[in-house]
């Protein structure tokens, strides 16, 4: 559904930039080093409140820039160490910590915590959601919101649908050069097919940008607050929902506090990334 406006960000980004490798040097900036990767996330943890609350491991094993787990009954954040730039880290802390974490401490207090409980009520999936605020949240304050990520790994997919993994990867060279992200986006799309030289995707990393497109389209009618203070509910239940909510003492994240300022920064991406409220509309019919 999104293939179009997937493409049309990647070429927007190629048309500033030239090429990924450029992209990736002017708006990520300088790998940082260990120290300063913790440096950045202990002042992020102060930021929301939650210091001594996460586990954190800096790994150079994992297929995404990080992912928000469970491990030994605890909280953990594991970060790849290739993917902690500059410009990027406090992004990456905000789709994490600020987006997944928040929203899923509050959802612990809700009556809809557990598999019955989103039964009972009636609840959409998480997902588009979750993904696409996590999204949203993670170019939120750059200069230069770009959605190259979540609209190469749409596209990806797309592609790997009717290619093998070889023809995916020659394809994703006109947008990508380094052979090592391209790589990393073409094992993402295939993973758990068992012939890879046969078409066929796994089709979650379609998520981000679905769910990207469906919040900007909605975004002057959804409570952003309550959408984090309610846990890990779609933003299609939140009115049904405010009712039930268990909201005192909720989370909210620090960079929702000034929600003027919040809204201001979803239209700087729509105008970055040129996307076309007329579109989103025609894509997202009421």
């Amino acid at each position: 559904m999104c293939v179009w406006q997937a493409t049309g960000i990647i070429h927007t980004v190629l048309e500033k930039y030239g090429s990924y490798e450029s992209f990736e040097a002017a708006t990520g900036g300088r790998l940082l080093s260990k120290c300063q990767i913790w440096s950045v996330i202990r002042k992020y943890m102060q930021k929301e409140g939650c210091v001594g609350e996460v586990v954190v491991h800096l790994t150079e094993d994992l297929l995404s820039q990080a992912v928000m787990m469970v491990e030994n009954s605890r909280p953990t954040l594991a970060i790849n160490l290739s993917g902690a730039r500059q410009y990027w880290l406090e992004g990456m802390l905000r789709h994490e910590i600020g987006t997944h974490y928040i929203r899923g401490v509050n959802n612990a207090r809700q009556p809809w915590h557990s598999m019955e409980g989103r039964k009972q009520y009636g609840l959409k999936p998480a997902n588009p959601t979750e993904e696409g605020l996590a999204s949203l949240h993670s170019v939120l304050f750059r200069k230069q919101p770009f959605l190259w990520r979540a609209a190469l790994l749409y596209y990806t997919v797309h592609q790997a649908s009717h290619m093998s993994f070889s023809s995916l990867f020659q394809h994703l060279e006109q947008y990508v050069q380094d052979a090592r992200v391209r790589w990393e986006y073409c094992v993402r799309a295939k993973r758990g097919q068992a012939d890879t030289s046969q078409p066929g995707c796994f089709s979650k990393d379609q998520v981000y940008l679905d769910g990207i497109l469906r919040i900007l389209r909605y975004r002057q009618t959804i409570d952003f607050r309550l959408l984090a203070a309610l846990g890990k509910v779609s933003y299609e239940d939140v009115n049904h929902l405010k009712t039930f909510g268990v909201l005192e003492e909720a989370r909210i994240p620090h960079f929702m506090q000034d929600l003027e300022r919040y809204r201001q920064q979803l239209d700087h991406i729509i105008t970055t990334n040129r996307l076309n409220e007329e579109e989103l509309e025609q894509l997202l019919p009421d």
